[in-house]
């Protein structure tokens, strides 16, 4: 079985055949290497293939980097065909394998300690056993073929870079304190010949147009300062210039105080301009991260984990304390608690949290940060426009704000409404409809289809007329007694009661455990209350439980305010027409039905049932009047018993919720 050795060059591809069969088995290998002729000596050139050019070379050492035989280098391995068996000597593992796997090729792939001794002294005596090269033409191939292999491995969208987010975010940190220092020095500076427009003027930006507007404080009176403040600014620094108690400075004094504000406002113009392109750039490279969090903490994030692939590889957790090192290793040092947010607690969302709520809100803030990182970071969106990328985090950002909502005891956001990264609602744009104009018939001028249709409807009217004049023959036969108005009152009251009482609005179940919550009670428990109508809510929205006893008085302080008092009639009133409809259903109603009463039914029908009953048999109820109560005081007892099984059941339950509660604490 022979030797051979492939020789990966810049050049091309070189194939060596071996002397010696059992060349890696001698120890003296690396020392005999070292000299050229031995070299020459131990391998022969079989054959050599050139590239042809630079774009040839690139796609013969990308495939090797990949672990694949490229095609020029399976033209090259086909000399060895002939060979029965034949073992090669390779640099690169991957490359050894990817040969031995070739069907075509009966070839055993030689990698080791003792190869990289032969390709060593083949890097080195290159030009003597390959005829036609020199080392200045290696060294030019070399160098023009590793420029474009990175080249090529930088794969990467102009959009992505992340890196003028780090710079730009860390010049815009350190332009905020040295014009915070400029600013305050210049009132300092001026202060002395104006102190009392330090109090007036706390913008800095107005503050140096001023100075450079008006230089001295006399000219102050006689300048227009419209165009840098506003007219009641404008008087009270004019007022105070009258009567200033400043020193007096030298003109040289006032240039280098103006030199000064003039490098104020270009350094609060271009802060403005960089800003700007921040916020731009975030909107590029992630917007979900920037939907979530704001662009200036985005980018803060982003340059304090390096990259933005490093923070999209990192959990929730890790984002959630990103920037509270400090206080994580110190409270692990000491076995504290632990911080719940760095860089993220300058948001806005958790700035809207109260304090027990904080920690919660920084949780699903960081998890939810996290997956819009890993979007922003690995998908492959190019072509899709700003808001599509964006999806994922705005939706996050609507969820978290209802979350927050809800643990605030506030209303939930609807669902056509989005939210800024800066806590911004948005709704769409409303559209209004304009009511159309309804045809007037009149205008027709044609006044017998008028005349025609007209009596058609009056004809309909007059038969329900009809019909009701019928019905009030009536009349004479049923003869109404004063007796039963208390319980016509006491019925009519009941029914004016229940139309007066506005309809609970339908809440949802998780309204009513947030609501059981906020009051104390179950969730079962608080239904039931508030379908009966004993919980109102306020105008902040939390509930109000009133009691039995508390329902009583104020039923009671209603009745006594307003007393209803029936006029005394003497005289037989004449039925309204409510009641002569209800004389005619009394006639028409059959007797059965008021036999066997199975069910409690609503108070119109039992006026129904007892009128028929006095218009069938009145001289029944003559002769016993005082056998049967009236209905109303029988309803009264009825409620007074259901009241007080029911008060005395809550009194157990009391009972049994405060033994549990000792229990538990004892």
């Amino acid at each position: 079985m022979s030797l051979f050795v492939l020789a990966e060059t810049p050049a091309g591809y070189g194939l060596f055949k071996a002397a010696d069969k059992k060349l890696f088995k001698n120890d003296d290998l690396a020392a005999e290497l070292g000299r050229p002729e031995k070299l020459v000596e131990m391998l022969k050139l079989k054959k050599f293939v050139k590239f042809d050019s630079a774009a040839m070379a690139l796609e013969e050492a990308a495939a090797l980097k990949d672990g694949k035989v490229p095609t020029l280098l399976t033209s090259l391995l086909e000399d060895l065909k002939d060979e029965k068996k034949a073992s090669l000597a390779v640099a690169d593992i991957k490359l050894g394998t990817a040969i031995s796997n070739l069907p075509q090729f009966n070839i055993t792939p030689v990698t080791g300690s003792n190869t990289m001794d032969i390709f060593r002294g083949l890097r080195e005596h290159l030009p003597s056993l390959i005829p036609g090269l020199t080392q200045e033409n290696i060294d030019r191939m070399a160098l023009g073929l590793s420029h474009s292999i990175s080249r090529h491995k930088l794969k990467f969208s102009v959009n992505k870079i992340d890196s003028m987010i780090i710079q730009a975010v860390r010049l815009l940190d350190d332009m905020d304190k040295d014009l915070n220092v400029f600013a305050m020095r210049t009132k300092e500076w001026y202060g002395w010949h104006f102190p009392e427009l330090a109090k007036i003027l706390n913008d800095n930006l107005a503050y140096a147009r001023l100075v450079l507007l008006a230089g001295f404080r006399t000219n102050i009176a006689e300048t227009d300062l419209s165009e840098v403040l506003p007219e009641d600014t404008e008087e009270a620094v004019k007022k105070a210039a009258e009567i200033s108690m400043g020193t007096e400075i030298t003109e040289d004094d006032l240039s280098n105080i103006k030199s000064l504000a003039e490098q104020v406002i270009r350094y609060t113009e271009y802060r403005a301009q960089l800003s700007s392109y921040l916020e731009s750039r975030m909107r590029a490279i992630a917007p979900n991260l920037t939907v979530l969090l704001g662009y200036l903490i985005g980018a803060r994030l982003i340059a304090h984990s390096g990259s933005l692939m490093s923070l999209a590889k990192a959990p929730g957790s890790t984002i959630q304390i990103l920037g509270a090192e400090k206080a994580l290793f110190r409270a692990l040092k000491t076995k504290h608690d632990t911080p719940k947010y760095g860089i993220i607690y300058h948001s806005s969302l958790i700035g809207q949290a109260s304090g027990r709520n904080k920690g919660k809100i920084a949780r699903g803030l960081a998890s939810k940060t996290a997956l819009g990182l890993r979007v922003d970071a690995l998908a492959n969106d190019d072509e899709d426009d700003e808001e599509q990328r964006s999806i994922l985090g705005v939706s996050s950002r609507i969820k978290l704000e209802n979350r927050l909502r809800t643990l605030e005891g506030r209303a939930l956001l609807p669902r056509v409404v989005t939210v800024g990264p800066s806590g911004e609602i948005t709704t769409p744009g409303q559209f209004t409809l304009k009511e159309t104009r309804r045809y007037n018939v009149d205008a027709d001028g044609v006044g017998d289809s008028a005349t025609i249709e007209a009596p058609n409807t009056l004809n309909g009217k007059k038969s329900k007329d009809g019909k009701k004049a019928l019905i009030e023959v009536v009349e004479d036969q049923a003869d109404e007694e004063m007796g039963d108005a208390k319980d016509d009152a006491t019925d009519d009251d009941d029914e004016d009661e229940k139309a007066s009482t506005p309809a609970k609005p339908k809440l949802s179940s998780t309204e009513y455990e947030r609501l059981a919550k906020l009051a104390g009670l179950s969730a079962k428990k608080f239904k039931r209350k508030y379908e009966r109508g004993d919980v109102q809510l306020n105008a902040a929205g939390t509930p109000k439980v009133y009691s039995k006893k508390e329902l009583k008085k104020m039923r009671k302080a209603g009745e006594n305010e307003t007393p209803v008092k029936r006029p005394e009639t003497p005289t037989k009133p004449e039925p309204s027409e409510k009641k002569k409809k209800r004389k005619a259903g009394e006639i028409e109603t059959p007797v059965q039905k008021l036999e066997t009463p199975s069910k409690p039914e609503p108070s119109s029908e039992k006026k129904k049932k007892r009128k028929a009953e006095e218009n069938e048999t009145p001289v029944k109820k003559a002769e016993s009047p005082c056998k049967s109560e009236p209905s109303s005081e029988k309803k009264k007892k009825k409620r007074k018993h259901v009241e007080i099984e029911e008060e005395a059941a809550e009194t157990k339950k009391d009972k049994k919720q405060k033994k549990k509660k000792r229990h538990s604490e004892a």
